[in-house]
């Protein structure tokens, strides 16, 4: 009888441990896995590298979060419609995407696209979309290199 308590009390402590050990690898895949993708939420990179191909979306501005990602990942502009999701709801632009037809590019990050819905107005009835900060901005950036180029001729 000593001999079967013993061998209980052995096969219960392997048990034990093995049990232990089991919660601590779930614990530490559960732990890589939520930091994985919570750093894919604001560093994901764009769907295709170099220019990517151009792709039609209209945002009727009644959207829930996630039906703009199942849309986004169906058309290609995203991996995981989750992802997008979140990265919408992480977003700064999140209250100023406007009603719309956009053009975005699969070589577009999601932060770029949400730059891009932010800031441009709807299409026009002729099919050309007007959008009034891109030519301040190539302006911009160019009086920036403007700007950058004479410091250094003055510091030279």
């Amino acid at each position: 009888m000593n001999s079967g308590k013993l061998a209980g009390a052995v096969l219960g402590a392997i048990l034990r441990v093995v049990f232990v050990i089991a919660v601590v690898y779930a614990v530490y895949r559960g732990a890589n896995m939520c930091y994985d993708y919570g750093y894919r939420v604001f560093t994901e990179p764009a769907v295709s590298p170099g220019e990517g191909y151009p792709v039609n979306i209209t945002i009727t501005g009644e959207e829930s979060a996630m039906e703009l990602g199942r849309l986004f990942a169906a058309r290609g502009l995203s991996r995981d419609a989750r992802l997008f999701a979140l990265q919408y709801l992480f977003s700064e632009y999140r209250k100023e995407i406007k009603p719309g037809t956009y053009e975005l590019t699969t070589s577009m990050t999601a932060g770029e696209m949400f730059a891009v819905m932010a800031s441009e107005k709807e299409e026009t009835d002729e099919g050309g979309s007007a959008n009034e900060t891109e030519g301040a901005e190539e302006s911009g950036s160019a009086n920036e290199t403007e700007g950058a180029n004479e410091t250094e001729s003055a510091e030279n």
